[in-house]
C-alpha cells in the first residue's frame, strides 16, 4: 500500500471514530438530560401510580454470588408497595429455559418480603428493556406507571416510555452491596442508550413477542385507596 493511501485511510478512520464518539456522547446526553427529572431516589417525593414495573436481571452474578442489583430492585419495589406509592407490581424479564427465569425469581422474593401474590403479575416476554416498556402499554394497557431499576438503567427505560407517549417515572434502586447507586454510565449502558435511540427513531424496533392483552386486576383494597 502506497504511503499516501495509508495516510488517507488513517484520516478517514480518525474522522469516522471522531463522529462515532460524538454520536455516542450526544445520544447519551439526550437520553440522560431529557429523563433526569423523572427519576427519583426518595420514595416520599415520588408520584403515586397504580402499577410498578420491575425490570428483570439475574439473581446471581457470574461468580455465583447474589446480585446486589437484583436485591436492590426487590427492596425498592417492596418499599414502594408498603408505602402505598404503587398498588400492583409487574415483574418483567426473560425466561429462556427451565434453569433461568427472571420473573419467577422476582415473584418469589417479593412474596418472601410480604407482597401478596394477588398484587404481582409476571411478564415472561420482557426480553429487553424496550420489550418490557412497550408491553406495559400494548399488553397490560398502562399509559402511566413506575419503573423500578437502577438509576443508570432508568434513564433508558424512561426515555423509551416517554418518547412512546407514556407517563413513565422511575425509582432508582440500590446497585451495590454497600447500598450505593453504582456507576452512572457503565460502558455497556452507554452504547445501549444509543441503540435505544436507533430502535425508536430509525429501526422502528418492535418487541420480540406481544401476545393477547392482559388486564391488571387491582386488589379491592388497593383499588379503593
Amino acid at each position: 500500500m502506497k504511503p499516501w493511501t495509508r495516510r488517507l485511510l488513517r484520516r478517514w478512520l480518525i474522522t469516522a471514530l471522531f463522529f462515532f464518539a460524538l454520536i455516542v456522547l450526544l445520544g447519551n446526553r439526550w437520553v440522560v438530560n431529557s429523563t433526569d427529572s423523572y427519576i427519583f431516589k426518595d420514595a416520599a417525593l415520588m408520584p403515586d401510580n397504580d402499577v410498578g414495573v420491575i425490570l428483570g436481571t439475574s439473581k446471581y452474578l457470574e461468580n455465583g454470588r447474589p446480585s446486589p442489583e437484583f436485591r436492590g430492585r426487590i427492596d425498592a419495589a417492596v418499599e414502594l408497595y408498603q408505602s402505598g406509592k404503587i398498588k400492583h407490581l409487574i415483574v418483567s424479564g426473560a425466561n429462556p429455559d427451565e434453569t433461568y427465569n427472571e420473573p419467577r425469581a422476582m415473584r418469589r422474593e417479593l412474596i418472601k418480603a410480604g407482597v401478596p401474590d394477588t398484587a404481582i403479575t409476571m411478564d415472561f416476554a420482557g426480553f429487553r428493556t424496550l420489550d418490557s416498556i412497550v408491553r406495559a402499554d400494548a399488553v397490560f394497557g398502562l399509559k402511566q406507571f413506575t419503573v423500578i431499576t437502577q438509576r443508570y438503567h432508568a434513564f433508558r427505560a424512561v426515555f423509551i416510555g416517554r418518547k412512546m407517549g407514556m407517563k413513565v417515572v422511575a425509582y432508582a434502586a440500590r446497585a451495590t452491596e454497600t447500598g450505593g447507586y453504582g456507576r452512572l454510565h457503565p460502558p455497556r449502558e452507554v452504547f445501549a442508550r444509543v441503540k435505544a435511540i436507533l430502535d425508536l427513531f430509525l429501526l422502528r424496533t418492535e418487541p420480540k413477542f406481544l401476545g393477547e392483552p392482559e388486564h391488571i386486576q387491582l386488589a379491592p383494597e388497593a383499588a379503593d385507596t
